[in-house]
C-alpha cells in the first residue's frame, strides 16, 4: 500500500491596523516521507487577503505578485533580510520536521471492523452487506470484498475515508449479492497498522452480536507535541492531500 503525503508546517502571524489586513505564513514543505530529503521553506505575505510577496528557499529570493509586492521584493532582496530567510531552511525546517513526523504522522491505530447485513435477499432483490472500519489512523486504508477467494469488482459501493473530528477516521463499503449455497463472502482490510491484510468472513448462521468482527487498536494515537509553552501543534488534511501544522 503506497502512502504519499505532503507534510507542511506553518506558522501564521497577523497584523490589523487602520482597516488594512496583513498576514504571513511560514511553511516547511516536504513530499518525501519518511526521509524528508526535499524540504522547502516558504514565507508568503498576504495584504487584504491577496498574495503580495513570497520568499522561496529553492529560488533563494523574494518574488513579488503585485506592483507593491514587486517593489518590496526588490528592496528585500538587496538587504540583510533575504540572508536571514536563507538560513531558516537549515536552522528551523530541517530541525523540526523530523520531530513532527516521528511524533504524529508515524503513529498508527488499528481499526475496529464490523461486518453486518443491511438487507436480506428476497422477492428478487439482492442482499446487502456492509463492512465498516472505525477509529483508525492514519486515514489511508483499503477495504474490499472477496467471493470464494476472488476479489469482487462489481456491485460494490464504498465511501471515502471520513474524519471523525477527533483525529480518527471511518470508512464503509457495501456489497450487493444474491446468496448462493456454499459461497464464501469476505471483507478484507489493509491498513498501515496491520502487518498483513485482515480478512473477515461473513457467516450468516451466527447471531448478530457474534458477526461483528472486531480488531481493536492496541495503542493510542499521539495527537501532537508542544513546541513551546505558548503554542499547541495540530494538523489537518486539506483537500489537496497536504498535511498542515499550524501554531496559534
Amino acid at each position: 500500500m503506497l502512502l504519499i503525503l505532503q507534510l507542511l508546517l506553518a506558522l501564521t502571524l497577523t497584523i490589523r491596523t487602520g482597516g488594512y489586513y496583513l498576514f504571513w505564513v511560514d511553511e516547511c514543505i516536504s513530499s518525501s516521507l519518511p526521509d524528508l530529503t526535499d524540504v522547502e521553506y516558504l514565507r508568503t505575505y498576504y495584504f487584504n487577503k491577496d498574495l503580495w510577496v513570497q520568499f522561496n528557499s529553492t529560488v533563494g529570493k523574494f518574488v513579488g505578485f503585485t506592483g507593491f509586492g514587486l517593489h518590496a521584493a526588490e528592496k528585500w532582496n538587496n538587504s540583510s533580510y533575504v540572508k536571514t530567510m536563507r538560513t531558516v531552511l537549515d536552522e528551523y525546517c530541517k530541525q523540526n520536521l523530523p520531530l513532527f513526523y516521528s511524533s504524529v504522522l508515524d503513529k498508527t491505530v488499528k481499526p475496529t471492523v464490523q461486518l453486518r447485513s443491511e438487507q436480506q435477499a428476497g422477492g428478487g432483490h439482492p442482499a446487502m452487506l456492509m463492512c465498516s472500519a472505525y477509529d483508525f489512523y492514519p486515514p489511508a486504508i483499503d477495504v474490499y470484498w472477496l467471493r470464494d477467494g476472488e476479489k469482487v469488482t462489481t456491485d460494490v459501493i464504498s465511501t471515502e475515508e471520513m474524519a471523525d473530528g477527533d483525529w480518527y477516521y471511518q470508512i464503509h463499503s457495501h456489497l450487493e449479492h444474491m446468496p448462493t449455497s456454499g459461497e464464501k463472502i469476505s471483507c478484507v482490510v489493509e491498513h498501515a497498522s496491520f502487518k498483513e491484510p485482515f480478512i473477515y468472513d461473513w457467516d450468516p448462521s451466527l447471531p448478530e452480536s457474534e458477526r461483528n468482527k472486531i480488531a481493536i487498536g492496541a495503542s493510542g494515537l499521539v495527537l501532537g507535541i508542544i513546541l513551546s509553552a505558548s503554542g499547541f501543534i495540530y494538523y489537518k488534511k486539506k483537500s489537496s492531500g497536504q498535511w498542515r501544522f499550524e501554531r496559534e
